[in-house]
């Protein structure tokens, strides 16, 4: 299957998040390749949206979210469940996409577990130079959205964004 291209992931973010929906989620172990379809997807775009990382800034955390397109940017949430993101568009604009769930693995902490991903991966490559990619298998869904979720801390108008996308 074809390993989404470097120009997939230099595009705005809520066209990636959308498009993500459907593909395949690869991590590659010593046991071998661990594959699942991503499901749900969230998009953080960039310093002025108060429910992104990068909304106060760079710091040592949210360095990452400056890198181009198609890094790989994982932080562990709450001290427990690693949550996986990609960072989209161009250097230096802030703006990733959280891979909120997997078909057989509903939720961010449930599919990094499933599939073994760790902080090992934060700053890495998802443009399959490294161990985790995301494949195009030529699979067609529908996608819905609705608000995301986890983010009490943004203001009102960032959580009531439609920036959640859904396989449907």
């Amino acid at each position: 299957m074809p390993i989404l291209p470097y120009e997939f992931y230099r595009r705005p973010c809520l066209d990636v998040a959308h498009d993500l929906v459907g593909k395949v989620l690869v991590h590659k172990t010593e046991a071998g390749e661990l594959r699942l379809r991503i499901s749900e997807t969230e998009a953080y775009c960039g310093e002025a949206d108060t429910a992104c990382h990068a909304h106060k800034g760079r710091t040592n955390r949210t360095e990452v979210l400056y890198a181009d397109g198609g890094t790989v940017y994982i932080y562990l949430c709450y001290g427990i469940h690693w949550l996986l993101n990609i960072v989209t568009g161009e250097e230096n604009d802030p703006q990733a996409v959280l891979i909120r769930a997997c078909i057989d693995a509903p939720g961010p902490g449930r599919l990094t577990k499933k599939l073994g991903i760790t902080g090992r991966l934060n700053r890495t490559s998802a443009l399959g130079n490294d161990a985790l990619w995301i494949e195009d298998d030529g699979f067609a869904c529908g996608v819905k959205t609705g608000k995301r979720v986890g983010i009490g801390y943004a203001t009102q108008e960032d959580q009531d964004r439609p920036w959640r996308f859904i396989m449907d």
